[in-house]
Order: C-alpha cells, then sequence, then structure tokens
C-alpha cells in the first residue's frame, strides 16, 4: 500500500468519524425539552393556541414541550431571540404574520434584529378572523354607525391595537384609511391588556382576534360589530363582516405558523412538519382550536407556510404603497 493510499484512506476515515455525531444527533432528536417561544404575553390568542400545541407535540416527540413567553416590541423580541438561538430543533417559534409580514415592512431596514429569511417554515397551526370590537358607551350598533360617529367627532376617537406594527395595528390603519376617519392609535401589549380601557370607554373601539374577544362581546361586556374574514365566522354566523358592512374587499386576517432558525436540519424540520400536521388532524385538538375562533389551515406544511407569507407579503405591501396608510 502506497503513502498516498494510506493517508486518504486515514482522511476518509477521520471525515467519517466527524460526520458520525452530527449524524447521531439528528437521529437521536430530541434528546432533550424543545421549547416554543411565544412572541406575546401570556393569557393572548397565540399563546393559547401554543399551548394546546405543546401538549400534543409532547406526546409525539416523546419530550417536554414547554412555551416560553418572550413579549415586547411588538413580537420583535420573542422573534429575534429565536433567529439567534442554536440552530438545533430544541428553540423553535410560534410566529404570526405580525412578525413575518408587517414588521419586515414597516420598519427600515436594518432596524429589526432578524429577517424572515432567518426561519425555516414548520408549518401553518391556524387561521385567525379578527373581531371589531367597540366600548359599550361608543353609541354605534353597526360599521356604519361607528363611522358615522368617528366622521362626527374628527381626532376625538381612539383605537386600540395589540402593539406598533402588529397586524391588529395594521388592520385598524387599513379600517381607518377605508373608511375615510381621524382616529387616533393607542399600542398595547396584547389585546387583553387594552379590554379594561375598552370596557370602561377609555378607548373606543379595536381588532384583535376572535378567541378573547368573542367572549367578552358574549358576555355584554364589549359590543361586537363586525369579523374581519370574507365570510362570517362559524363561531359568530349573527356577526356581519366588514366588507358586508359597507367597506367592499375589507379582509383582515391573522395567520399562525411554527418556524425554526433557518439553518435547522432539515430531518428536524420535517420531523416537526410531519408531527405538527398529524397533531393537527387529531379531533380533540381541531375542537380545541375551533373552540378559539382558529380556522385549520387547508395546507398546514412548509409549502403551505410559504405560499400564505408570499401571498400576505404580497397583499401587505400594495396595501401600504397606496400611500394611505399612514404609521408615523
Amino acid at each position: 500500500m502506497t503513502l498516498r493510499t494510506v493517508l486518504a484512506a486515514t482522511l476518509g476515515a477521520a471525515l467519517a468519524a466527524t460526520a458520525l455525531p452530527s449524524t447521531a444527533s439528528a437521529q437521536a432528536w430530541p434528546a432533550r425539552s424543545v421549547t416554543i417561544v411565544v412572541p406575546f404575553a401570556a393569557g393572548g390568542g397565540t399563546d393559547a393556541i401554543a399551548r394546546v400545541l405543546a401538549d400534543r407535540l409532547a406526546a409525539k416527540l416523546g419530550q417536554s414541550v414547554v412555551v416560553e413567553n418572550r413579549a415586547g416590541a411588538a413580537s420583535a423580541i420573542g422573534t429575534a431571540h429565536v433567529a439567534r438561538a442554536a440552530p438545533d430543533g430544541y428553540t423553535i417559534l410560534m410566529t404570526t404574520n405580525s412578525a413575518q409580514v408587517i414588521l419586515p415592512l414597516i420598519q427600515p431596514p436594518g432596524s429589526l434584529n432578524y429577517a424572515t429569511s432567518d426561519f425555516a417554515m414548520i408549518g401553518l397551526t391556524g387561521i385567525l378572523p379578527n373581531l371589531l370590537i367597540a366600548a359599550p358607551s361608543v353609541p354605534a350598533k353597526s360599521v356604519q354607525e361607528l363611522i358615522a360617529h368617528a366622521k362626527a367627532n374628527p381626532g376625538k376617537l381612539s383605537f386600540a391595537s395589540s402593539g406598533n406594527g402588529t397586524i391588529t395595528h395594521l388592520i385598524g390603519e387599513l379600517f381607518k384609511a377605508r373608511a375615510g376617519i381621524d382616529v387616533v392609535h393607542v399600542p398595547y401589549k396584547t389585546g387583553v391588556q387594552a379590554a379594561p380601557d375598552l370596557m370602561e370607554g377609555r378607548i373606543q373601539y379595536m381588532f384583535d382576534n376572535i378567541i378573547w374577544s368573542l367572549p367578552v362581546v358574549r358576555q355584554g361586556k364589549l359590543k361586537g360589530l363586525a369579523i374581519t374574514t370574507r365570510e362570517r365566522s362559524k363561531l359568530a354566523p349573527d356577526i356581519p363582516t366588514v366588507a358586508e358592512s359597507g367597506v367592499p374587499g375589507f379582509e383582515g386576517i391573522t395567520w399562525l405558523g411554527l418556524a425554526a432558525p433557518a439553518k435547522a436540519p432539515d430531518a428536524v424540520v420535517q420531523r416537526l412538519s410531519k408531527e405538527l400536521a398529524t397533531v393537527l388532524a387529531e379531533p380533540d385538538v381541531i375542537a380545541k382550536l375551533a373552540a378559539t375562533g382558529a380556522e385549520p389551515p387547508s395546507n398546514p406544511g412548509p409549502d403551505g407556510m410559504k405560499s400564505m407569507l408570499a401571498g400576505d407579503i404580497a397583499r401587505w405591501k400594495a396595501i401600504l404603497s397606496d400611500g394611505k396608510i399612514k404609521l408615523k
């Protein structure tokens, strides 16, 4: 055997040995608990859905799945945390179109500590209608009456959101532009935190997900004026859509999904995607998510999430570029 042959064989063995830990690690995943980071405060809609899925995913993965809330900066803090996390599949993100679409579109280039390209899409977890809710003291029982009230009191009404740059903020701005009204935006960390001020009439109205807002409406503590989806919600068939209430073509949904750091192993992302799809098909999970108002995605896998992401970016980019929405 020549010296060249010996060296080649030795080098090949060394490279194979180097690859073994990585391969073994991928095959053994998960060897410890997995964390789902929710970039919003506990108690909100995103948090509620994450906790439903965490329980079921734990059973599928054979390891505990914990939910960690990292709220702030309209979800940018928690999102950036996952973007910088080790790409090993042990830290993943419950993300929304606020983080993946709206913030990258409205923030100055370089101002965010992450980009959409920093993530590998695992799959969609649900589509959420948003509900236009109003304070009991607001003299309006319909969208048209709210618009008339706002036009009669320019600059005196205010609407809340779950933070600057969130989807509920943009939906509120879109409504403001399409309705031609002059109202003031007041950001909160979550819709739940805005609720007391809304109930007391210090804030006049807001758009927020149906998860917490519909029960409060049913209790008579707030007025439910309209749904932001194209069709009425099965949970609230008596509440009309914004579009059928005099603002044609109006739509503003929130979508949720799981994502991992971009360099996470493909095998891990595929495993998570497979288990997520299995969990979302379970009857009790379907029932629990439906009870929150979440509609199941038609294509929950990575491709479906990428398609939803691309479509949402194109839609909101067009809306923002027409110059009618002013964020500052």
